[in-house]
């Protein structure tokens, strides 16, 4: 999105419509990011597993990542994070301060472990069919936070998690 505004000012176009959505969607991380504050009411020293850190699934780009955007506003807040994703994880580790309270995972499910938190970042389609009552075991707090809307509600209730979404 940002390449296309870019493009039409080099145009002499003021593409508004673009603004628009591009600052809706950095409002949408605002939200979700004060959902999970507020459910967890303080991220100091919680440890926060986040399933995805590209900008889309399939891909290794993490450029303009909302879930690099969420991630830095967690560790601002005192969290310590645990993540993982099927191909961007390389290009993250450069994201990431040296020292900042990363600990990237080699495999999906174990990401929870010894979690208060879970977080599913970008819509990894391998992160659906993940074994969630294994996961919820290894969790210290069984809560999710479906950024992607990619699991039923239902479903991860009758589990045994507490499941925040957005837009449901």
């Amino acid at each position: 999105m940002s390449a296309f505004i870019k493009i039409s000012e080099q145009l002499g176009y003021d593409f508004r419509l673009l603004k628009e959505v591009q600052r809706i969607n950095a409002s949408q991380m605002e939200r979700f990011h004060q959902k999970i504050t507020d459910t967890l009411w303080v991220l100091k020293e919680k440890h926060i597993g986040v399933l995805g850190l590209t900008f889309k699934q399939n891909t290794d780009d993490v450029r303009n990542s909302p879930a690099i955007d969420l991630c830095r506003r967690m560790l601002a807040d005192g969290a310590r994070l645990r993540v993982h994703d099927p191909k961007g994880m390389e290009k993250a580790r450069s994201l990431f301060p040296a020292g900042a309270a990363v600990e990237f995972v080699p495999e999906a499910e174990a990401v929870a472990t010894g979690c208060d938190a879970l977080v599913i970042a970008t819509e990894w389609s391998e992160f659906g069919r993940l074994d969630w009552a294994r996961i919820r075991a290894a969790m210290t707090t069984p809560i999710v936070f479906d950024g992607r809307n990619l699991l039923d509600p239902a479903e991860m209730k009758a589990l045994g998690f507490l499941y925040r979404s957005v837009g449901r």
